[in-house]
């Protein structure tokens, strides 16, 4: 373990000179099978932990608006009216609502994450990864805490932009990181934030199912943040064309390193001469790549959008007062089984590969409509029709993500490589960011309707 936490930030006079002769397309051959293991569980580990306070805060949104306070049996049985506080409820609609949408929450959870990725693809290239992986983890830390002890909403939104820092600046440093490895840690990254998804709503739900509190239960994740650095300083074996950053600025020993270990993995003697003299892209040539992504960026936009407005927007809604689950166990169980789809579905890429990203963004945009129909009439007759469709919404959503930078990553140039895996995330935030806006007006509406 130590082993890959100093090749990570060595730079010796023998290391540099094997960097100058190592060709990138037999970068990944260098390493042993064993370090392969280890970058792909690795990678795996940091999707789980980059994605886990995001997906919590998502699961925790009724409890949060709540203020933490989870009802008499914890939400196992019927709220009486005593019980629940007069400012959490609509009391004149027939809906259950909570006086503020969840999609508060999400924009809180997605806000910060589209600025940064908005503007990370044209800066971020100015910090170190080490100080990036820093960020996040303390960050993440932080909005555990933040919320835990919150005495107030607005307390509670802060650490949800907190998570939501870490969460967006993680993705698109890890993505960005993905290209200097075998392509093979893509798939292992897209699991681990699937896995986050499922591993993140199950342990909220079986921990506040088991009698701990939200305030408990969110003291208890604070141990993720910790894997996510140790994983990053001691699991991975990065290969030598990886740049060699530690905590502080990256120095390598010559021109000549530096842009060899700016190269990343997968090409060949021959490409090597060419990216070694290669300048930086500038603000057109990245617009140009940009340009020619948007046919995965919008498809994938749109596929977020749908699905997130189902979550934010129309989850709280879809209550079944007959069902033995009460209302805050419903929408626990909505995000767990949503979030089991999506892991399913990410972590499929090795069985089943899709080049149609716009199919998988009508389905989903389908089922969005359906469900909509779903709230405004009233006509599932069970909730279990309402679970298999919320988990065939998780596997649509999943699908998407990992096929779309599957796609990108072997469509793009290797000069543009690492650029066009940080800034191919914007497309989900953007879909994300757009339904927490609209899901608040939609669920006022419904909320108000007597």
């Amino acid at each position: 373990m130590g082993h890959a936490g100093s090749r990570w930030q060595a730079s010796g006079d023998s290391e540099e000179e094997d960097e100058d002769v190592a060709p990138s397309g037999e970068s990944e051959a260098t390493l042993d099978a064993c370090s392969q293991w280890r970058n792909k569980v690795g990678f795996w580990l940091l999707g789980l932990c980059n994605n886990f306070a995001y997906v919590v805060m998502l699961s925790a949104a009724h409890d949060i608006l709540s203020h933490q306070k989870v009802p008499e049996h914890n939400g196992t049985g019927p709220i009486p009216p005593s019980v629940s506080p007069a400012n959490t409820s609509i009391n004149t609609s027939r809906y259950d609502c909570n006086t503020i949408s969840t999609g508060a929450v999400l924009l809180a959870d997605i806000l910060p994450t589209l600025f940064i990725k908005f503007s990370a693809p044209f800066c971020i290239h100015l910090f170190p990864y080490g100080l990036r992986v820093a960020i996040c983890v303390v960050s993440a830390w932080g909005s555990f805490l933040l919320v835990a002890f919150s005495t107030s909403t607005t307390q509670s939104l802060l650490g949800v932009v907190l998570a939501s820092i870490s969460s967006g600046l993680g993705e698109i440093t890890f993505l960005a990181l993905t290209s200097f490895f075998n392509s093979a840690v893509i798939s292992a990254w897209s699991s681990g934030t699937g896995g986050a998804g499922l591993i993140g709503a199950l342990s909220y739900l079986g921990l506040t199912q088991a009698g701990l509190t939200p305030q408990d239960t969110l003291l208890f994740m604070t141990i993720v943040p910790v894997i996510m650095l140790g994983s990053y300083c001691f699991l991975l074996a990065p290969p030598p064309q990886a740049p060699r950053c530690g905590w502080g600025v990256c120095k390598p020993k010559s021109p000549r390193a530096l842009s060899v270990a700016q190269q990343p993995l997968l090409g060949s003697k021959t490409t090597l001469p060419q990216a070694t003299q290669r300048p930086q892209l500038t603000l057109q040539q990245k617009g140009q790549v940009v340009k020619g992504l948007l046919k995965y960026l919008i498809p994938l936009s749109i596929v977020y959008f749908a699905e997130y407005f189902i979550n934010q927007g129309l989850f709280e809604l879809l209550y079944f007062q007959k069902a033995a689950l009460s209302h805050p166990q419903q929408y626990r169980w909505y995000q767990m089984l949503y979030q089991a789809g999506v892991f399913i579905s990410r972590s499929s890429a090795s069985c089943i590969k899709i080049r149609k990203i716009w199919l998988l963004s009508v389905l989903q945009c389908l089922n969005m409509v359906f469900l909509l129909a779903a709230v405004s009439y009233v006509f599932l007759p069970s909730i279990y029709v309402a679970f298999v469709l919320i988990f065939y919404e998780g596997l649509l959503g999943g699908a998407a993500y990992v096929n779309t930078f599957l796609c990108i990553s072997k469509e793009s140039q290797l000069e543009h490589r690492e650029f066009t895996m940080g800034v191919a995330c914007i497309a989900d935030t953007l879909g994300i960011s757009l339904s927490g806006a609209i899901a608040i007006p939609v669920h006022d509406y419904f909320c108000h309707l007597p």
